[in-house]
């Protein structure tokens, strides 16, 4: 093991880093891409198996004056979304694996969104509304207007803060991150209110708390919410804000949902195209991203489409690929995302796409940021029967 790590202090040349009681780990400087890796494997789990405070601190890149730990809307996603360091950055994790960032390590751009409900207006999120907003993001677009009405417990078409809060907490019952503080509280720390006590709830029901909220708004909020975690990885990637980001960090993006058994080969895919000259001077945009996360969002009719073009002709070519994402879900995807998802999932080069592998991963970056508990029918029946017992009247089940 010494072989591999070595301890050592941080150095003067770092004054503005969070201090901790770990030292820090330093790994073979000659292999950038088994640095990458480490850490990458080393997040990834944190996301699914560690405590949401353990996740928050970790990526949390600010603190306040009173050195409460703090939020970037970029740190955010990276808490919610397993990203690769841009591959135009040339840059690693710094070795901190206990979570220390270093300030402009990467680089979290403003966010529009998040600040319309930031109450003191300094674009930070806090550990409440952390927990919050990976609640909300738990909910799937196609979900939505369900969610709604499970908030809506009198059934007027509205609903007030009291009905938001009850079901929130019931919610975060129900996500992975959520469970272990259905208070909303942070064990040890200096947090002394509710999750549902926030900038979001004041833009939702007015600062006197005395508000409603239309089903119109929630889902709008919703879907924003969604689309700005997007844009934000989308911006993670554009690393030289070129409006457009390389081949291979689309294929990154792709990817880093695998399963760990699986992503080894997978970035050995991703590194040959580096060696293809097809996509040297590939840009993807950022419609041409949200376009094929809108695919993900539809992944059930789409996945159906490409079974049934692959049993019928024995082969699923890049027309048959781009015709059902067209015509079954209407999405529109280029030649050129066709080309890298090929790339990827064509493991024998023969022009037929891995059905299998390709759903899955994409299946799984959906699970992973959802985070359930449980899935499948187990996971329905215990949702409605926790809904039973903390709203008993007809109205859920009629």
């Amino acid at each position: 093991m010494s072989s591999l790590v070595d301890w050592s202090t941080p150095t003067s040349e770092e004054p503005n880093r969070r201090r901790s009681f770990f030292p820090k780990i330093s790994l073979p400087e000659s292999s950038e891409a088994f640095r990458r890796k480490v850490f990458f494997n080393y997040e990834k789990r944190m996301r699914l198996r560690s405590p949401p405070e353990k996740v928050f601190e970790y990526f949390a890149s600010d603190r306040s004056p009173e050195g409460e730990v703090l939020m970037k809307p970029a740190d955010l996603m990276r808490a919610v979304v397993p990203v690769f360091p841009p591959s135009e950055s040339h840059l690693v994790r710094d070795g901190y694996l206990e979570g220390e960032r270093s300030p402009g390590h990467l680089r979290c751009p403003p966010s529009e969104f998040f600040m319309l409900f930031d109450v003191n207006n300094d674009g930070l999120i806090s550990f409440k509304e952390y927990i919050f907003f990976v609640t909300l993001l738990s909910i799937p677009e196609s979900s939505f207007s369900v969610a709604f009405k499970m908030f809506d417990v009198d059934n007027n078409g509205e609903i007030n803060k009291e009905e938001f809060k009850k079901v929130m907490a019931l919610m975060r019952s129900c996500h992975r991150q959520g469970v272990h503080h259905r208070d909303g509280l942070r064990t040890g720390l200096k947090v002394n209110d509710s999750v549902e006590d926030g900038g979001l709830v004041e833009y939702f029901f007015d600062k006197d708390g005395n508000g409603c909220l239309q089903h119109d708004k929630f889902v709008k909020f919703l879907r924003d919410l969604h689309d700005e975690i997007l844009r934000l990885e989308f911006a993670h990637y554009d690393y030289k804000s070129r409006q457009t980001i390389s081949a291979k960090d689309f294929a990154l993006s792709m990817v880093a949902s695998a399963d760990m058994n699986h992503l080894g080969r997978l970035l050995e895919q991703v590194d040959e195209l580096n060696n293809d000259a097809h996509f040297k001077d590939v840009r993807i945009t950022f419609e041409e991203f949200k376009n094929f996360a809108e695919l993900r969002k539809k992944l059930l009719p789409f996945s159906l489409a490409l079974f049934s073009f692959g049993k019928v002709n024995g082969l699923l070519t890049r027309d048959d690929f781009q015709r059902a994402a067209l015509h079954v879900c209407g999405v529109s995807l280029s030649d050129n995302v066709v080309d890298i998802v090929f790339h990827l999932f064509d493991t024998n080069r023969d022009g037929n796409l891995s059905f299998d592998e390709f759903v899955r991963v994409l299946h799984k970056r959906e699970r992973d940021i959802a985070q359930p508990l449980e899935t499948g029918i187990l996971g329905l029946l215990s949702c409605c029967w926790n809904c039973r017992n903390n709203f008993p009247s007809p109205w859920l089940f009629s």
